[in-house]
């Protein structure tokens, strides 16, 4: 139900990057259920296809759309333009990501670009590219960035310094495209179990593995303890991919939307401690996650023998 504060969506068309699984996807379904017509960004048709049917309403369509390559996301452009016509695109929520798990010193150059690639210049290729049907709405952009945009949490700093760009490059947008009539917001969600958790372990050690042996040593052992603790902290999250969507919702209807959406009680507390704390305490506080403990040594030889 929509107050007296927020703007029914009557139609208006959404562009959802990311939208074949996990948040995405969620967001996708929950917009159009709300009354949005949704074009989800996929790679592959058959996610396409398989969202839409997924969808009771029929209010999702597909369109393929590769945020790394930039002919793919001219072709998309053409495409939304010709379905949206003079109306222009009311909101585009960049929502496509990945997540590189691993300690710095051991992320491959080739791995952090891809890492950057995909959540910080191919995020902000998908804007040049629908700004122009963005303006003639006078719409909604939406990033999907983390708690993570934040605060650094130790071995997730390939991850951490995709999201702290595009925080901050969320925060350009905004100013730049404030006389346009163009609204930017940022949603920032915190640990939610999605499809995404099993690749960030194995990436990670992958990564491990690909190091030379005694600089992996140095790591394994708190590292696979920390990949470990880090999905079952997921797994163990109260909060719920429809709280992101509804968050995504807001952020688009929302007469006078805020600038960030922070979803899940970890997420609030990590920005708040970041505010009130000194750098040194937190430091304590990441302090266990990189300090092994007494029966590390016999695991760590265990899995790398």
């Amino acid at each position: 139900m929509f107050t007296a504060k927020t703007l029914p969506p009557g139609g208006r068309t959404v562009l959802i990057t990311g939208a074949s699984t996990g948040l995405g996807r969620e967001a996708a379904l929950h917009l159009a259920d709300k009354g949005f017509r949704v074009l989800g960004a996929v790679r592959k048709t058959e996610d396409g296809d398989r969202l839409a049917a997924d969808c009771p309403s029929g209010r999702v369509e597909h369109v393929v759309l590769d945020v790394t390559d930039e002919a793919s996301i001219a072709a998309a452009a053409g495409e939304v333009a010709g379905k949206v016509g003079e109306d222009g695109l009311w909101g585009l929520v960049n929502n496509a990501g990945i997540c590189i798990s691993a300690p710095l010193e051991v992320v491959p150059t080739d791995v952090l670009r891809r890492q950057l690639e995909v959540n910080v210049v191919g995020q902000l290729a998908v804007t040049q590219a629908f700004l122009p049907l963005l303006r003639a709405s006078r719409g909604r952009l939406v990033n999907v960035t983390s708690g993570l945009g934040t605060v650094a949490i130790p071995y997730l700093g390939p991850y951490s310094a995709a999201q702290f760009a595009k925080e901050g490059m969320s925060d350009a947008l905004r100013r730049e495209l404030a006389p346009m009539g163009v609204s930017v917001s940022v949603v920032c969600p915190g640990s939610i179990w999605t499809p995404i958790w099993a690749k960030i372990a194995q990436d990670g050690q992958d990564a491990l593995a690909a190091a030379p042996t005694a600089v992996a040593d140095l790591y394994r052992a708190t590292f696979l303890r920390f990949l470990h603790f880090n999905e079952q902290t997921a797994k163990d999250s109260k909060t719920q991919p429809v709280e992101v969507a509804t968050a995504i919702l807001a952020a688009l209807t929302s007469v006078k939307p805020k600038t960030r959406y922070r979803v899940g009680a970890d997420v609030r507390r990590g920005t708040f401690l970041a505010r009130v704390l000194p750098d040194s305490a937190i430091d304590s506080m990441f302090s266990k996650i990189v300090t092994p403990l007494p029966t590390d040594q016999e695991e760590a030889h265990r899995v790398g023998s």
